[in-house]
């Protein structure tokens, strides 16, 4: 009796512990489920484009699927490599029946590069991006290689790139960040932002005997939401989830944001940016061709130097902001005479709550010339 009253124990005890754990494994299922209904995207950044500063981020730096976004990269890698967008190529056969989106391309038909472009980012045409890739590099795999190069050129260590189109691949992986690094990149080319910015646009279709043409429509409703609104690229698959890369300029201040893996891509873009463009707005802190002055000392005798600010320095700030802005002239270390009109004798570092947000090389004016002797450098506040 002793031994049966053991084992019906032991099972009780054991039924109990198993309930533990069924109960712990419920809520952490539950949390999940709960979590990803609360949060609007897997990651996420905006950005201040010309300056580069990140207004707001949420895992920006965690590697993920990012589909069809890929093609910004090949559509700016085919760009940049093809001296003529609008010689019209024969389309092979490597690039009919791609699968996923598509803008039914056929073998032996002719398009330019341009053409092409405009259904790669309008319509996010698979075989668009299949076609280019043959036709620019000879294959898929050598502009893939091209695409990779253009990462590691732009100091993006989170992207790889296997696929020209965004079709689901292990290894193929980019972050928030990185994307909004290549999209602010991309926009500079005005190619490209012409294309993206395209509502709609009519391309050949030279075995169509009806229309001759195809008609394509931007999938990027951001187009019609946001006041100033001038791309980028949306992107969808299964394992990626729904993902985008929204653009809007406003007074010289231009915002891009990335959401991925998002319930709502275009609402959260477009509420991203709103938002941005509220808070923030475009500051000049000095202006080209503006003097400053700074003093090289050599025992004997002071000599002020006159040196000009090259460049406009503009950088987005909240109003409060402005008051946290500081600036310094630091000179650089062993400067001997004579001290030549033009030369570069140090930079004027701004900071904002004593982080570095900006840093320009500046150069002399007229400088009468010094006995060469020794010197020692001396900061100078510029406000």
């Amino acid at each position: 009796m002793k031994i049966k009253a053991k084992i019906i124990a032991f099972f009780m005890l054991f039924a109990l512990i198993l309930q533990f754990f069924t109960l712990v494994n419920q809520k952490q299922t539950a949390y999940s489920i709960l979590k990803k209904q609360v949060d609007p995207y897997e990651a996420m950044i905006t950005i201040e484009a010309n300056s580069g500063r990140i207004l707001y981020a949420k895992d920006e730096h965690k590697r993920l699927p990012m589909a069809s976004t890929t093609k910004i990269l090949t559509a700016i890698v085919a760009i940049e490599n093809c001296k003529d967008l609008d010689k019209k190529y024969e389309i092979p056969k490597s690039a009919v029946g791609i699968e996923g989106s598509s803008i039914y391309l056929k073998a032996g038909e002719h398009l330019s590069i341009r053409e092409l472009l405009y259904g790669l980012m309008l319509r996010s045409g698979n075989d668009s991006a299949v076609a280019i890739a043959e036709i620019i590099s000879g294959s898929v795999p050598k502009f893939v290689s091209a695409m990779n190069k253009k990462c590691e050129m732009l100091g993006l260590k989170n992207t790889h790139i296997v696929t020209v189109n965004g079709l689901h691949d292990e290894n193929h992986y980019s972050t928030a960040s990185d994307l909004a690094k290549i999209s602010a990149y991309a926009m500079k080319n005005s190619e490209f932002a012409e294309i993206v910015s395209t509502k709609e646009k009519t391309i050949s279709s030279e075995f169509d005997k009806k229309y001759g043409y195809r008609y394509l429509k931007n999938k990027n409703k951001l187009l019609n939401m946001v006041n100033g609104a001038d791309g980028i690229k949306t992107g969808y698959t299964t394992k990626a989830g729904k993902c985008f890369v929204g653009s809007s300029t406003r007074n010289g201040m231009r915002i891009i944001s990335v959401v991925l893996n998002a319930k709502s891509t275009f609402n959260e873009a477009a509420d991203l940016i709103q938002k941005a463009f509220s808070e923030y707005k475009m500051t000049k802190l000095f202006s080209k061709g503006n003097l400053l002055e700074t003093e090289i000392t050599n025992g004997k005798n002071k000599q002020k130097i006159p040196v000009i600010i090259p460049n406009d320095i503009v950088y987005p700030l909240k109003d409060k902001e402005m008051l946290d802005i500081t600036a310094r002239l630091e000179l650089k270390e062993n400067l001997t005479a004579p001290i030549k009109k033009g030369e570069s004798i140090g930079e004027l570092k701004i900071k904002q709550e004593n982080n570095l947000i900006f840093s320009e090389k500046l150069y002399t004016i007229k400088v009468d010339k010094i006995k060469e002797e020794n010197y020692f450098k001396k900061l100078v506040e510029a406000f």
